[in-house]
């Protein structure tokens, strides 16, 4: 058994991670999971929250705001819609991820108005996870 697998986090933007690491904690839609090297092969969708990763060089937040991660056995890979590190949140950008939340929202049609405002409250519940409020 590995002690470490391959984690890359990229989004349209940029790669913002490419290291090796001994554990990926991922916010998924379905709920949170932990990807360890060896893990069984999945596919899950993303929620905005932290994914954490720990590793030999030390432990590093992100802020993700929805989209794919990818797990083998050897390596995890997350495609984020939009990705930042933890250190760099604002409370502007955040405010701006409610807002556009928030006209999502209000623009949804009746079928998708549900998932529109669990994402508004993802947003919000992932602003309060790392010491940020919701204006």
């Amino acid at each position: 058994m590995a002690d470490t697998m391959q984690f890359d986090l990229v989004s349209p933007e940029r790669r913002l991670a490419s290291l090796e690491v001994a554990q990926v904690q991922i916010p998924g839609a379905d709920g949170d999971m932990t990807a360890m090297p060896d893990h069984a092969p999945t596919i899950t969708t993303l929620r905005p929250g932290v994914l954490s990763v720990s590793g030999p060089a030390g432990s590093e937040d992100y802020v993700v705001t929805g989209g794919f991660a990818e797990i083998g056995g050897g390596n995890t890979t997350v495609l984020a819609e939009r990705a930042y590190a933890k250190a760099d949140m604002t409370q502007d950008i955040l405010d701006q991820l409610i807002a556009e939340a928030k006209s999502a929202h209000e623009a949804a049609s009746a079928e998708a108005l549900d998932d529109a405002a669990k994402l508004v409250a993802d947003m919000v519940a992932m602003g309060e996870q790392i010491g940020l409020a919701a204006s």
